[in-house]
């Protein structure tokens, strides 16, 4: 099918979904497919064949927990003044965390990408790799549109992901939070509305009021690794899950030698993760971790956030 026919699709559904004809017009009269983000969108990574070559975590921290980042959230978060404790209190998610995943997403609203969404997402759709994702996501971006939202300010990733936390639409239309009390949720130039978004995307997805993500811990020598080896098959990310290890509490890991270096209650439930192999840093992850994997199913991703969030309240 050529790209105007499908588009019709799409515009076809977006009217029976409510949207106006005003804002189908200006935001479709011009597209045409954009084959860089179609390139962009095949290079990404299959699934790797092996599950033992896992890249090492330090480099991966160099380039995102760097001085200049941590230094970034540390003004960031300080120039919050009450607004920290007013997230905290609405969303029980602590500012600093929300402050790392703006920090991850956008180096604190620096970059937020300069693809025009509508037609980054309706050639995703005409594609078709992962059509009825991005069909959906195309009529929920013509949705934030009919809200009042100019296309000029609707550009962001090749994949679709926008604003200074990088939501996807459908996410914005769920989501997303007027922080400042201003009417509007405008993740694209408020921190207020930016950081109470990204602080109930958290809570959304099961964050625990007053625990940490994780906490760094010590691991006896000779540690028998496969007797807590995992044998759960997640339905998705197997490959960041497989890494972790049986979930057990806090008592339970310190039966077996496992000593966390900051306090974690006893029956606290946690994985053990060694990210770069026995005998390196070790951790012991909370349920809360897995809420960071939400945002972006990666272990250097989740634990970069999560140790730059460290740094950012000390």
């Amino acid at each position: 099918m050529s790209f105007n026919s499908y588009l019709q699709l799409l515009v076809a559904r977006a009217r029976a979904e409510g949207v106006s004809e005003p804002t189908i017009q200006r935001m479709t009269y011009d597209l045409t497919p954009n084959n860089r983000v179609i390139e962009l969108d095949r290079a990404q990574p299959g699934a790797p064949s092996s599950s033992s070559n896992f890249s090492p975590l330090q480099p991966y921290l160099n380039t995102h927990v760097d001085a200049a980042r941590i230094g970034g959230g540390r003004r960031n978060y300080q120039a919050l003044g009450p607004l920290a404790a007013q997230l905290e209190a609405r969303y029980g998610v602590p500012a600093p965390i929300v402050v790392a995943i703006w920090g991850h997403e956008t180096n604190y609203g620096s970059y937020t990408g300069d693809f025009d969404l509508a037609r980054s997402l309706a050639t995703l759709a005409w594609e078709g790799r992962r059509r009825e994702l991005f069909a959906t996501e195309f009529v929920d971006l013509l949705k934030i549109a009919d809200l009042g939202v100019q296309r000029s300010t609707l550009k962001g990733s090749w994949a679709g992901a926008f604003g200074y936390p990088q939501f996807l639409p459908s996410i914005y239309l769920r989501l997303a939070q007027d922080g400042d009390g201003d009417g509007r949720r405008d993740i694209w130039n408020s921190r207020a509305d930016t950081l109470a978004s990204i602080a109930n995307y958290f809570r959304d997805a099961g964050w625990r009021r007053g625990q940490p993500w994780g906490v760094r811990a010590t691991v006896p020598n000779g540690f028998n690794w496969n007797s807590v080896r995992s044998k759960l098959i997640p339905p998705v990310c197997n490959r960041v899950h497989e890494r972790h290890g049986q979930w057990r509490t806090v008592r339970e890991w310190r039966a077996l030698g496992v000593q966390p270096q900051a306090y974690l209650a006893d029956d606290v439930m946690t994985a053990l993760f060694q990210p770069d192999g026995p005998g390196t840093r070790a951790w012991l992850l909370t349920a809360n971790y897995r809420v960071i994997l939400e945002y972006n199913c990666s272990n250097y991703y989740a634990m970069s956030v999560g140790l730059l969030a460290d740094e950012i309240a000390r």
